[in-house]
């Protein structure tokens, strides 16, 4: 009974243990250049997005809206910097600088 009891158990454990290897070693329908590098378009996409009917076509204002933001923080930055220099008092809320 006992011996019945352990193949029964290595039995399930080498079960176990082909099935999570197996879809590791599955194809993936990739072709890598080298590993790590296998990028390739998906059926029926073109090879490049731009110019095509899946290009986004970003506008110059949305793509330039973060570096205005950031701009603009550094400047009220500047701000709270240049009054906390003249009067040693720090102020977060640059409306009551003005």
């Amino acid at each position: 009974m006992k011996s019945k009891t352990t193949i029964l158990g290595a039995s399930f454990i080498t079960l176990a243990g082909l099935l999570t290897v197996g879809p590791a070693m599955a194809y993936d329908g990739t072709n890598c250049e080298a590993p790590g590098q296998c990028w390739e378009p998906k059926p029926g996409f073109p090879e490049k997005v731009e110019g095509t009917k899946y290009d986004p076509k970003h506008k110059e204002s949305e793509l330039n809206k973060q570096q205005e933001s950031i701009q603009a923080m550094e400047k009220r930055n500047a701000m709270r910097v240049e009054h906390f220099k003249e009067t040693g008092n720090w102020v977060y809320d640059v409306e009551k600088l003005k």
